[in-house]
């Protein structure tokens, strides 16, 4: 998606900024590429910089209710300290690194149904103008993908994603919001729960993976939310058995919230985390498990995979799977609508600053 707008801070006849990011799909801590093509207007001007910001659709909750808006999460000056003459077309190119924890925004061409999108900043002799917005496509890292790929050979389904303002307590997060991918059960653990949360949190060594069970309170139940978390290094995407290994995440996830559960039934306090050892990434690690008094939403929130379908298979056939959701291509249609409304509302807003 790609907008031409008029810099309207910089007066009628200003300069116009057109930004073409290079295809296909970026990896998350990898490289964003493309040109930013400039056009000059009725007079000579001086660029003084061309800024890039990184932004998000972000959920953030409020007691029982809950609000959206842009949150930028990466900002970077590409150019500038020119003269763009009258009428003068010029393109800058630019390179810049992708935040370790930019949430993916499709599988396997699927998109999930986050939004994210780069604003181009342009400043003429001291106005400034957000004069250009596209949207950004982001595929999973290797691990993430092998991880997801397993889930979907376990039998879990797509549901949804989003972006939640705040951060998560005990983990290496770095932004200042992280991403939910929210799982339908596979059918050997829908009796236990009816929904499972994915929140992956990339660093330099591996991923960390947050895995919680929904809120389900009972008559003999606190309700709370139990998670675990785990690592995984990215040099051992080729080495494990992802299929055992996630199976085992979500085994132990399940165990420990039917132990918290049990507790608060009797009136006893929860049991101590689960350290479940195994070697991990960064040499000895542990799967560590939590309740949700110590989740802070807001600061104040191939190795040998087994036979079956996995997410990939079920995405080439069009059934239901990780990439597509339970109700196949109606979840990609409503995406795309969703996309389009945040990109329009934006460059609305940007449109409104300028005038």
């Amino acid at each position: 998606m790609v907008f031409k707008r008029l810099l309207g801070a910089i007066g009628v006849g200003g300069p116009s900024v057109d930004t073409v990011l290079d295809g296909g799909a970026a990896l998350p801590g990898g490289t964003l590429s493309g040109q930013v093509h400039l056009r000059g207007g009725g007079s000579a001007v001086e660029i003084e910089h061309i800024g890039l910001e990184l932004v998000a659709r972000v959920e953030a909750e409020h007691g029982e209710g809950e609000s959206e808006g842009a949150v930028a999460f990466a900002r970077f000056t590409v150019g500038g300290g020119f003269r763009l003459g009258e009428e003068e077309q010029r393109s800058v190119p630019f390179s810049v690194p992708l935040p370790l924890e930019t949430p993916i925004t499709e599988l396997y061409g699927q998109q999930l149904g986050i939004v994210l999108g780069v604003r181009t900043e342009l400043a003429v002799a001291g106005a400034k103008d957000k004069g250009d917005l596209d949207q950004l496509a982001v595929r999973p890292l290797p691990v993430q993908e092998a991880i997801l790929e397993a889930l979907g050979q376990l039998g879990f389904g797509f549901r949804s994603a989003d972006l939640e303002y705040g951060r998560i307590g005990g983990t290496g997060q770095q932004l200042p919001f992280h991403q939910e991918i929210e799982l339908t059960p596979a059918p050997r653990y829908a009796h236990a729960v009816n929904e499972i949360e994915l929140t992956f949190l990339a660093s330099p060594e591996g991923v960390e993976i947050v895995l919680e069970a929904d809120k389900r309170g009972g008559p003999f139940s606190s309700g709370h939310d139990t998670l675990t978390r785990f690592t995984a290094g990215h040099h051992e995407v080729h080495t494990r058995d992802w299929y055992t290994e996630v199976d085992g995440w979500i085994a132990q996830l399940i165990e420990h919230r039917a132990a918290y559960g049990a507790g608060a039934m009797y009136g006893a306090p929860a049991p101590a985390p689960y350290t479940g050892h195994h070697d991990g990434p960064y040499g000895d690690q542990h799967g560590s498990h939590y309740t949700d008094h110590h989740r802070s939403h807001h600061d104040g929130h191939h190795g040998g995979h087994r036979s079956g379908p996995g997410v990939g298979t079920a995405v080439a056939a069009g059934a239901a799977g990780l990439a597509v959701g339970v109700v196949g291509g109606l979840v990609a249609a409503e995406v795309v609508d969703e996309i389009g409304d945040f990109f329009e509302d934006e460059e609305d807003e940007s449109g409104d600053d300028g005038a």
